[in-house]
């Protein structure tokens, strides 16, 4: 039992929530409290720490270390705590006298155990318990019951389904932390940031930051970033087109993606869609309701993905996961490995792997055409490969969106469109999105002096041409590990006997509304370079003249 009734003592558990603005756990944790406590529990797995590398790692600090400049400035500071979940909470709430425990709810389900542990935890030390949706636009929880106790399949049915139940909330504000955060001389040393080097990362620390492109941590860069966001949303509504950020991808650009900041809370999902729709109000002034979804689709598709494994512990896997075809896919870990050093001969595809590597980020048209090249595209392997490598590298690594997105592009889409072999042919595709080769040169240096010509193929460059560009292929550039048009071939007899033989699984799987939704999703055009329609098949003689 806890003795400390005459007062309100909150502590509030930092988890995917790493902010003070439109923090609803956060607001309940300091409304009528006599002293807050803003802790952060180093476990190990909270915030995708888990085997995280030094990136994703190094933007967790800096995301906590902006946290704590925060209360600092209002007189407090942020505890930091190692130590396993249930233990190190129950050693901190009778340290403090707690009376009151406030956290945001995970929408996945492999944090329901853990969650679970904490509220018989707070029942038996008679701590009362809050916990508010935050991380997503909706309860994902309410939406599966709004559709009948079951996940909607389809974008097309989930997007149904939530507007019965309305738009998101709009966001609040930042709580009032006057006279409850006063650390009074008795913050200790323990409770500091730790180091990297008592993270196990010193080494990683101290080797110089090699990246182009460096993603900061922390919620005064997001919303510095989305400052940024909704100017280009602005220009966009008023010059006739939305999501400017898929309509012209600009792979060489400067950072400006805020997928690693929603990820980590840094900044409210609810906060960004309210910009977004008042910023389109205010340009343009007339909004339906296919609007309201169409300028914030990849913000409703992160939603889809988290409703899907919202009550789904096997949604990262292809095993005992009833939403996923247990397709037959090839193992070859050298083959894999190969892939994830950025070595198949395919340089618009190795570009888009040694980005990931070197920056912990990449554009979702270079995750497009890995996911289409590592399984039903090329290679035949299985999307759970692909799921490790994202899992390892990925600043924003998110296990819902990136076991969904591999999923839906390798396994469970039965799309002609995905099928296509020149739509994603590394070489043609690569050209698409990187017409001048800027972004192959920057990430597959040794290529930097190959003519455009021969850029994406450099196989086909003449003896003298790879002598010029100091990059002789073979030597000191891979050959391909494979042969597009063959493999492509290959995958998509495979594909076809997949068909056949599952037909009785169809209905239940995760998978496209329609070939229009495939399109958008995977950046299809609907005409080519020489005006023919693309028809997202093998028959797509608009893509061949690229």
């Amino acid at each position: 039992m806890n003795d400390n009734k005459d007062k309100v003592i909150s502590l509030h558990w930092f988890r995917q929530d790493l902010r003070v603005h439109d923090n609803a756990a956060l607001m309940a944790a300091a409304a009528g409290a006599d002293r807050l406590y803003p802790v952060f529990i180093f476990d190990g797995k909270v915030a995708s720490s888990e085997d995280a590398t030094f990136l994703r790692m190094r933007f967790l600090m800096e995301s906590l270390s902006c946290l704590d400049r925060t209360f600092q400035a209002s007189g407090g500071r942020l505890y930091c705590v190692k130590g396993d979940t249930v233990p190190t909470l129950k050693a901190l709430i009778k340290e403090w006298g707690v009376t009151r425990l406030a956290y945001q709810e995970e929408p996945e389900a492999i944090w329901r155990k853990r969650d679970d542990a904490v509220k018989e935890l707070c029942k038996q030390l008679d701590v009362e318990q809050i916990s508010k949706t935050g991380h997503t636009l909706w309860d994902p929880h309410e939406i599966i019951k709004k559709n009948g106790s079951l996940p909607p399949l389809t974008y097309a049915i989930f997007n149904h389904v939530t507007k019965t139940m309305g738009r998101p909330n709009k966001p609040l504000d930042v709580p009032d932390f006057s006279g409850i955060l006063n650390i009074s001389g008795e913050y200790e040393e323990k409770y500091l940031l730790p180091s990297f080097e008592a993270l196990g990362f010193g080494k990683e620390a101290s080797e110089p930051d090699l990246r182009y492109n460096k993603w900061l941590g922390g919620e005064e860069e997001a919303l510095r970033l989305m400052e940024l966001r909704i100017a280009e949303e602005s220009l966009a509504f008023s010059s006739g087109y939305m999501l400017p950020n898929q309509y012209i991808p600009d792979l060489c650009g400067i950072p400006k993606s805020m997928s690693s900041h929603l990820k980590f809370g840094c900044v409210s999902v609810r906060r960004l869609y309210w910009a977004i729709q008042d910023t389109y109000v205010k340009k343009v002034g007339v909004m339906t309701d296919d609007i309201s979804i169409g300028i914030v689709a990849q913000l409703i598709w992160r939603e889809y993905f988290y409703t899907m494994s919202a009550q789904n512990v096997n949604y990262g896997q292809i095993a005992n996961n009833p939403i996923c075809l247990p397709i037959p896919w090839y193992t070859n870990e050298k083959v894999a490995l190969k892939v994830e050093m950025g070595q198949t001969g395919y340089p618009f595809v190795d570009a888009i792997m040694n980005q990931m590597r070197l920056e912990g980020w990449i554009h979702h048209v270079g995750r497009h055409m890995i996911a289409s090249y590592l399984t039903r595209g090329d290679l035949w392997l299985s999307w759970e490969v692909g799921v490790e490598m994202f899992r390892k590298y990925l600043l924003d690594y998110d296990w819902s969106i990136c076991a969904g997105n591999w999923m839906w592009v390798s396994s469970s889409a039965f799309e002609k469109a995905l099928d296509c072999p020149r739509c994603f042919d590394p070489v043609k595709y690569g050209r698409r999105m990187d017409p001048y080769g800027l972004y192959v040169r920057r990430y597959v240096p040794v290529l930097k002096k190959m003519p455009l010509k021969y850029l994406f193929q450099p196989w086909l460059a003449p003896r003298k041409v790879q002598e010029d560009a100091n990059c002789i292929v073979g030597k000191d550039y891979p050959e391909r590990l494979n042969d597009h048009n063959s493999s492509a071939k290959d995958c998509n007899s495979k594909m076809n006997r997949v068909r056949q033989t599952m037909t009785e699984h169809v209905r239940d799987h995760c998978a496209p509304s329609n070939e229009q939704e495939t399109r958008q999703f995977v950046w299809l055009p609907d005409e080519m370079a020489l005006g023919e329609k693309c028809s997202g098949d093998d028959h797509c003689e608009g893509i061949a003249g690229l």
